[in-house]
């Protein structure tokens, strides 16, 4: 059966020995006739897709990559229903065009096989070198930090001044309206929860000691701290991470900066100046928060609440609430720069680094704020 396509190029198709299918292509295999064959030969193989296959490209005089893609599409009608395809006769010009292609693998099945998951040793293994490996370039960073803090103090006129100042504004008066809400309506939550145990015993007036007290010691640092984390922490790394990627970082590095002091010293400088400034903020507003309730729910007027409030507060609660903060700063600030060096590969990596560095932050703020909490325990 011969089928002509095009004036330059046709198609037979014969019986061969046995079961044996014989695809005879002529002239011209190219854009033009690649489309009229595969549709002519669908429905020519329709009912016997389980046959041998002969494809004799004895009179092709001419095959560019649509009619190689025309071969592979053959090629895996017919495999995909175990029959067999062989090509035969091809001139050096086609052996050369499907050989560039790698034409002996394309349309081929892989067969399905099952990943072995790993049994949890290997697992817990991979967790704990993956642990150890993280540690490890933390210590290694950490200390690359402090030696770029004290030469910046040795030499102040090596700190990128007007990055600092740029720094602190993103980092402390951005955050004050969310830090200032936030810290607002916990106020009036915790004043709204203990008016309704300490109203049965009369103690109205306690109410402004348990909101100050527990806000400038505990709720407020920590509260601060994991608003910047999730805010300045995660611009630094992905900042850095980006930069990364762009291959910015090993230029600086290459130009003989040092990027930790040329890149992190300002964010950390930036985030130790202005978050503990930041937390003196949020207990003014929590303090504001409880007033309203004191004074709207529990009939104390605004003076006896501030006075309450003053006397229950003492200087060292002030200062040791912004010491901390200014620590847990120290650690933002450290982990997201830590984690935008850690970056490797595409932008999904940046993204991954960016999640790790708000988790880790606000782990490691509850964890020193534990041990401070300790340490308050027994140093008072």
């Amino acid at each position: 059966m011969k089928t002509k396509l095009t004036p330059n190029s046709h198609y037979s198709i014969k019986k061969g020995a046995g079961d044996t299918t014989v695809l005879q292509l002529n002239g011209r295999i190219d854009t033009e006739s690649s489309d009229k064959i595969i549709k002519g030969l669908i429905r020519t193989f329709k009912k016997r897709l389980n046959t041998k296959l002969i494809v004799d490209l004895k009179n092709v005089n001419y095959l560019d990559d649509y009619g190689a893609m025309l071969l592979v599409e053959i090629k895996k009608l017919i495999t995909a229903n175990n029959g067999s395809f062989t090509i035969e006769n091809a001139g050096d010009e086609v052996n050369e065009m499907l050989e560039s292609l790698n034409f002996s693998s394309l349309g081929r099945q892989d067969p399905f096989t099952r990943e072995r998951s790993p049994n949890i040793f290997i697992r817990l293994g991979d967790a704990a070198i993956s642990y150890f490996s993280d540690l490890k370039d933390m210590c290694i960073f950490i200390g690359s930090v402090c030696l770029a803090l004290l030469y910046t103090l040795r030499h102040p006129r090596s700190l990128r001044v007007n990055d600092t100042i740029d720094y602190m504004q993103k980092t402390g008066v951005d955050a004050l309206p969310i830090v200032g809400l936030i810290s607002f309506l916990l106020g009036l939550i915790m004043a709204f929860m203990s008016s309704v145990s300490l109203q049965q015993f009369g103690a109205n007036i306690y109410v402004a000691s348990l909101v100050s007290l527990s806000m400038v010691r505990e709720l407020g640092p920590i509260m601060t701290a994991i608003i910047v984390a999730g805010r300045s922490g995660s611009a630094f790394a992905a900042e850095i991470g980006t930069m990364k990627i762009n291959e910015e970082v090993d230029a600086l590095f290459t130009m003989g900066f040092d990027t930790s002091r040329f890149l992190v010293v300002p964010k950390v400088l930036a985030a130790v100046a202005v978050v503990p400034i930041l937390a003196l903020f949020s207990d003014i507003f929590a303090i504001t928060g409880g007033l309203i309730v004191g004074v709207g729910m529990l009939d104390l007027t605004a003076n006896a609440y501030l006075t309450q409030t003053f006397k229950t507060l003492t200087l060292f609660d002030v200062v040791w609430g912004a010491f901390k903060c200014g620590i847990f700063a120290f650690l933002i600030a450290l982990i997201g720069c830590l984690r935008g060096f850690q970056v490797k590969g595409g932008a999904a990596s940046v993204g991954q680094a960016t999640t790790s560095s708000v988790v880790s932050s606000i782990f490691l703020v509850i964890l020193s704020d534990s041990i401070f909490a300790v340490v308050l325990r027994y140093w008072s």
